[in-house]
């Protein structure tokens, strides 16, 4: 899977669902879960126990899961990440050494950047999306629709405090995606493994992706320039 197809999934999806729970056995019952509810992505976080072994589990096992890793601070995590299976790779942070490798290694590079100096960095560096976090904090969806004035073909994940009142203010604000953790993946939902409940979230946040991105006009899907 290349780097322009990894980008046109979660750019035609529009949400990177981000797992953070506190053993791999719910990390993977997370991914599967969300999988099966009609989200083909998933990010594990490097915070979760054994996460090098849940990529490598999904992405052996569930070959139509793109899946991530996130929370990545330095380029040795990154290559073992690429090695168990990750297709994509995002920090918190801007990184230009992780940017480099993901690129290098074929792989989607999905830095965080939060100043315009960051977002300039970032994409001279070569990222093919930037997360925007934490973007709640610092003045929401009105923050996105400010940077894309002076960056209107960056495409942006919005991450950070989103959750199903600001999802469409994101995507009608102009970000491509949104990154979001426990407002899909309870802590609650996980623990007694309620699939149903999980899966009814799944369901809310795409519809409301479909209908923020019915009600923008000129909206460019692909945010291919390379």
């Amino acid at each position: 899977m290349t780097r322009h197809t990894v980008r046109a999934r979660i750019v035609d999806i529009g949400i990177i669902p981000s797992v953070r729970t506190s053993s791999a056995e719910d990390a993977r019952f997370a991914a599967e879960t969300v999988a099966h509810a009609g989200i083909p992505i998933i990010e594990v976080t490097m915070t979760v126990p054994d996460a090098l072994e849940v990529i490598a589990h999904l992405a052996r096992g569930t070959p139509d899961l793109l899946v991530g890793a996130g929370t990545i601070f330095d380029v040795k995590t990154a290559r073992h990440c690429v090695e168990a299976g990750a297709r994509f790779l995002t920090s918190p942070g801007l990184d230009l050494k992780i940017v480099e490798f993901a690129l290098k290694e074929g792989v989607l590079a999905l830095p965080g950047a939060l100043t315009p100096t960051e977002v300039t960095a970032a994409w001279q560096s070569g990222a093919d999306l930037i997360k925007v976090f934490p973007c709640a904090q610092l003045g929401g969806a009105s923050y996105i629709h400010a940077l894309k004035g002076p960056f209107p073909d960056v495409p942006f994940v919005a991450a950070g405090g989103v959750n199903q009142k600001t999802a469409a203010e994101f995507i009608a604000a102009g970000a491509a995606a949104i990154g979001v953790g426990r407002e899909l993946i309870p802590k609650s939902a996980v623990q007694h493994r309620d699939a149903h409940w999980i899966k009814e979230l799944a369901r809310r946040f795409l519809g409301i992706i479909q209908e923020a991105r019915s009600h923008t006009i000129g909206r460019d899907e692909t945010f291919d320039r390379r």
